[in-house]
């Protein structure tokens, strides 16, 4: 039924996938048993649901695939002139999708704070730091973070981008993004979409 191959995505049935998505009931109407991943992606967006399909895809995706698709999202749509720690946050979540290292992944988890949680660039690098290690502070006992949490900050980071300018805008933006995703998870880098 497709042509692109999805290289990125698990070979798992898109129900699997959407286990731990919050997901509309326009969307869960679609899921068929056994369906595949890559066909159910098209019929959201076929229908629309770019909500879901940003949800869905952002949960397919490897956690360093994910980031990156995020990283790209805001850059397609940063505002001229942005503050120095929404920089900071994107280059950090930036540099972890280039050495996922532990120091990195803590640098995203500073660079978000300090961002202050209200730009998408905020949670591109938190989807950096939700990725592995621990959630806790060095001193105490590790704290891993729940097997979502980098598709919940990659889906909001996303989202946001296309509603900070322009929200009238966002269907067509939508459209743009879910195309540098896919690409992404058929291999691509995004970047020559």
């Amino acid at each position: 039924m497709t042509e692109k191959v999805y290289k990125k995505l698990p070979p798992v049935p898109a129900e699997t996938v959407c286990m731990d998505i919050d997901m509309s009931d326009e969307a869960k109407a679609l899921l068929k048993p056994n369906l595949p991943s890559c066909q159910y992606l098209e019929l959201l967006i076929t229908g629309q649901y770019f909500i879901d399909a940003v949800r869905f895809l952002a949960r397919a995706l490897p956690k360093r695939e994910a980031t990156w698709w995020a990283c790209l999202a805001v850059r397609r749509f940063l505002q001229q002139d942005p503050k120095a720690e929404i920089i900071k946050a994107l280059e950090t979540a930036e540099a972890w999708v280039y050495k996922p290292s532990e120091e990195n992944r803590q640098h995203c988890q500073t660079a978000a704070a300090a961002a202050g949680y209200h730009h998408p660039a905020s949670w591109a690098a938190m989807g950096g730091f939700w990725s592995a290690g621990s959630l806790a502070p060095p001193e105490i006992p590790p704290v891993p973070p729940a097997e979502n949490l980098t598709s919940k900050a990659v889906a909001g980071a996303v989202m946001l981008s296309t509603v900070l300018a322009e929200p009238e805008k966002a269907p067509e933006k939508y459209r743009l993004l879910l195309t540098l995703g896919i690409d992404i998870a058929c291999g691509g880098d995004g970047r020559k979409v």
